[in-house]
């Protein structure tokens, strides 16, 4: 039967709804998902078969995008230690980079805003963020299990500890493993167990990886891996391994999944895929059809331009894209708007949360990004520009059109810009003196 238009049962009917959607919207951000953030080492867009790569094999990252959504613009530091800064911090380097390998103790990061939300948290893989025993609990980690935290890169005899029989530090305490272990799958296994063991709480797993950084060498699934080798004595190792090494390290986020899956928990996690900077230099790869050199530390497109793809069943629109900029120091407030957490006034986060575009939705888009770039923090070597998605402009006055010169060969004469040029330059500038003043003295 038709209700008439007026009538008071229809009336009714909509009151009734709306305050049950309402109720419903409440109810959801009473209990806000579990959190799990994977981020590859030196490992850039190319390299992604979603994104168009063609030269490794990343079924799993690709099913992650298939299930969820693929942000085609975002862009890291060039290098680990102020990527590492800025995903953690919400800010700019320009703000609170103090060193390469050094975390400021002042700064507070997403897992302290978290854990003060009632988040269970841990950490596992890469630190390379300072050498005190309690760093990671510091800086709001309950637990860890970490690669070169007060550990060196490598031992006395000049082996990387970071993969074959590795030297790892879980919760604060040094354990060496000389079994034939794979250190990729030490940490993994601790997200793992972390997971399940926090299956009715509500948790947050950090995940940086191990891989796919140097140096290039077998892993478990190799024809010729050694289970009986100390690690690798040249930093580099051999590029040829880089594939196999890509290769596991997917494997490594499928294994994450089939965890979360297995325990029922997808509807209640959002599961997040990104790279810390872009691939080493040695490496050149297949991407959309042309060769693509691997960029890590540089401030071109291949140094920065890295994958972020992310699934959350039931909320995230299966095999969408989103094109809009966004940049590391965006991570922190999306995540804390996720989880709940409250975000201190006093930290002056530079970032922009991007949760409605996760769900489809327009959200508050950056028309810029910027970067300050100093991988020791001196002004010696600083690099500083603000960029859109077609065009970047550094604090020394070079204007690029990244779109046509990915590797900024050919600065645009001022001189003979066109009037849309001109207005993109003069917009960019304007966000460079946003951060004239920002940097701290230290």
């Amino acid at each position: 039967m038709l209700i008439k238009k007026g009538n008071k049962i229809d009336k009714y009917i909509i009151v009734i709804t709306l305050l049950l959607i309402s109720f419903l919207d409440v109810k959801a951000q009473d209990n806000p998902p579990n959190i799990v953030l994977i981020m590859a080492d030196d490992f850039g867009v190319e390299c992604v078969n979603a994104y168009g790569g063609t030269s490794y094999k990343t079924p799993n990252i690709d099913k992650l995008a298939l299930q969820g959504i693929k942000f085609e613009n975002c862009h890291s530091q060039p290098v680990c230690t102020p990527s590492r800064v800025q995903i953690m911090t919400g800010q700019y380097n320009v703000r609170n980079y103090t060193r390469f390998a050094d975390l400021d103790r002042s700064q507070a990061t997403f897992g302290n805003l978290l854990k003060n939300a009632g988040y269970k948290t841990a950490i596992a893989g890469k630190w390379q963020l300072g050498k005190e025993k309690d760093s990671p609990q510091h800086f709001g980690f309950d637990k860890s299990c970490l690669w070169q935290q007060s550990r060196p890169r490598v031992n006395k005899a000049k082996h990387d500890t970071r993969f074959s029989n590795p030297i790892l530090e879980i919760n604060g305490k040094v354990k060496s493993f000389t079994n034939g272990e794979f250190g990729p799958d030490i940490v993994s296994d601790f997200i793992c167990d972390f997971i399940e063991e926090n299956k009715n709480e509500q948790f947050f797993a950090y995940y940086p990886m191990i891989l796919t950084h140097c140096p290039f060498i077998p892993t478990p699934d190799s024809k010729d891996w050694d289970s009986k080798s100390m690690g690798s004595k040249v930093y580099k190792g051999d590029p040829k391994y880089f594939p196999e090494m890509v290769a596991y390290m997917d494997g490594l986020v499928g294994k994450i999944v089939t965890k979360i899956e297995d325990l029922g928990l997808s509807e209640n996690t959002i599961i997040i895929f990104t790279g810390d900077n872009g691939t080493d230099k040695p490496i050149v790869s297949m991407f959309r059809g042309k060769e693509y050199i691997g960029g890590k530390t540089k401030t071109t497109d291949n140094g920065t331009h890295v994958p972020f793809v992310a699934r959350w069943d039931g909320k995230i629109k299966a095999n969408t894209k989103n094109f809009d900029l966004i940049d590391f120091s965006d991570v922190l407030p999306t995540i804390c708007e996720i989880a709940n957490a409250d975000v201190p006034s006093i930290i002056p986060v530079d970032g922009v949360s991007f949760l409605p575009q996760l769900f489809g939705k327009k959200g508050n888009p950056k028309k810029s990004i910027y970067s300050w770039f100093s991988g020791h923090g001196d002004l010696k070597r600083l690099k500083e520009f603000a960029r859109n998605k077609e065009y970047k402009l550094y604090a020394t006055g070079k204007f690029y059109n990244v779109k046509n010169d990915l590797y900024e060969q050919q600065p645009l004469p001022l001189e003979s810009l066109s009037r849309q040029e001109r207005n993109v330059y003069k917009e960019l500038k304007k966000t460079l003196s946003v951060y004239k003043h920002a940097r701290t003295k230290k």
